[in-house]
């Protein structure tokens, strides 16, 4: 939810974003960044199911939906890139990774989530969770194409 602005937020994503299209050999297509305009209603639950009825619309039905949330639950990278693994083996044609808006998501894209995971209980900004969400995408395909970035 909502726009990345201009600068080194921006440009560390897109750094990431590039190493990921660099590992397509592991059977996952690279990054497809779809940006989704923070809701304008008054009242946090409105804005929340307004944009969680404009992402659960986007999103294809045999995607599979992993969250980043502080509710979720932590998970160690070599974890994390064992559920990417497990989900390209069984054959699912996308991975959606959703970072939500300022007030959060909304339960129904929480129950449709194939994960929910948390980057622990801080409250961090969009700009850098969203650069997180794109390192650890690629450090899982780096363990799963068994290149040595990841050091666990």
């Amino acid at each position: 939810m909502g726009r990345l602005k201009a600068g080194p937020e921006r440009e560390l994503y897109a750094r990431y974003a590039s190493r990921i299209a660099a590992l397509r050999r592991i059977g996952l297509e690279g990054l497809d960044l779809r940006e989704i305009d923070e809701s304008k209603a008054k009242s946090p639950a409105e804005r929340m199911a307004r944009e969680a009825q404009e992402l659960l619309t986007l999103a294809p039905d045999d995607a599979a939906l992993i969250v980043f949330d502080e509710r979720g639950k932590p998970a160690d990278s070599a974890a994390f890139a064992g559920f990417i693994g497990r989900e390209r083996d069984a054959g699912r044609k996308s991975l959606w990774f959703v970072v939500g808006g300022p007030e959060g998501l909304d339960e129904d894209v929480r129950r449709r989530a194939a994960a929910v995971y948390s980057f622990g209980a801080m409250t961090l900004p969009h700009q850098l969770v969203r650069v997180l969400v794109a390192e650890q995408i690629y450090r899982a395909m780096t363990i799963l194409s068994g290149h040595p970035y990841h050091r666990g």
